[in-house]
């Protein structure tokens, strides 16, 4: 991986770390639901109202199947499938869900792109993930069969990140990161829409909900955490393929610790230091950061 490539990884990551502090403020106002919804609509249509002033073709009408494919598979799943999920499990175990990306970016990288799985990754893999469960601090569970559901739904979540990834590595050839960024995140809109009256808006009923805290951080959700984070996310996807790319949400979570402790001063704990200590020991096996320490960029 290049420094360049580390640094869009790093950037990515505290983006999409500080994207839980505002879910904390919207989410109660609008629901999982509308939440996700407004967030990949106005990014589509901030990214595609930006393409479209400065003269670029995203190829939107040439595309269309494929940005509806990924927005499906990589968004509007995945947000559905977490949204159940999160009815029957704690949110630790949702992070910890979230976080096996990588294993199924590696997986899905080793089958259809014929990546090599190499001992020093699959340790790297075992590191992050049991590195997030440490931060996060899960505990038992009564095992119900909603419980159950409710994993499987959160495990099948990050399955979808690795098959999107993987389909655009393999489909995506000439499809420009901007381009899958805008077109993907109005694909995500269009399969989210049947399901919002699953989930109706608390606002609906208290329009007071609606606050100007509310809407500012509505919009920075899908202007930064969206728009700002999927043009980042797909670059990275193509420079460095998917299963590199899915690191991020092992770093996710130590961001969001970052961010929680400086701006609403949450205590961090020894636990969580050490499981960050295991994410980033993991993130240099996976990502083989030794050699870019030694002063050799890899590709």
């Amino acid at each position: 991986m290049r420094p360049v490539d580390l640094l869009r990884l790093l950037l990515l990551a505290a983006i999409w770390g500080s994207s839980f502090l505002f879910m904390r403020l919207v989410a109660p106002a609008l629901g999982p639901l509308l939440t996700a919804e407004l967030r990949v609509l106005l990014a589509g249509l901030a990214l595609f109202a930006w393409f479209r002033a400065t003269g670029t073709d995203i190829g939107l009408r040439a595309n269309r199947s494929f940005f509806v494919i990924v927005g499906t598979v990589n968004s509007g799943v995945p947000f559905a499938l977490f949204a159940y999920a999160a009815l029957h499990i704690p949110a630790a175990y949702s992070a910890v869900l979230n976080a096996t990306a990588p294993l199924f970016g590696v997986i899905c990288a080793a089958v259809w792109l014929r990546e090599r799985v190499t001992p020093a990754r699959v340790v790297g893999l075992a590191l992050g993930i049991a590195g997030v469960a440490v931060m996060v601090g899960v505990g038992p569970v009564q095992p119900t069969p909603q419980m159950l559901l409710a994993v499987g739904a959160g495990l099948a979540a990050p399955l979808c990140y690795g098959l999107a990834a993987t389909y655009i590595k393999l489909h995506g050839a000439g499809i420009r990161p901007g381009a899958v960024a805008a077109g993907s995140q109005l694909g995500a809109a269009l399969t989210l829409l049947p399901a919002l009256p699953l989930w109706p808006a608390p606002a609906l009923h208290d329009p007071a909900l609606l606050s100007p805290l509310v809407l500012a951080c509505t919009a920075t959700l899908a202007l930064v955490c969206g728009a700002v984070a999927y043009l980042l996310y797909f670059r990275l996807v193509e420079d460095t393929g998917p299963a590199r790319a899915l690191t991020v949400t092992l770093l996710i979570p130590v961001f969001g610790m970052g961010w929680g402790a400086l701006f609403l001063g949450e205590r961090i704990t020894p636990a969580m230091a050490a499981g960050a200590a295991c994410i980033v020991a993991g993130l240099v096996l996976l990502l083989d950061l030794r050699q870019l320490f030694r002063g050799r960029s890899v590709a």
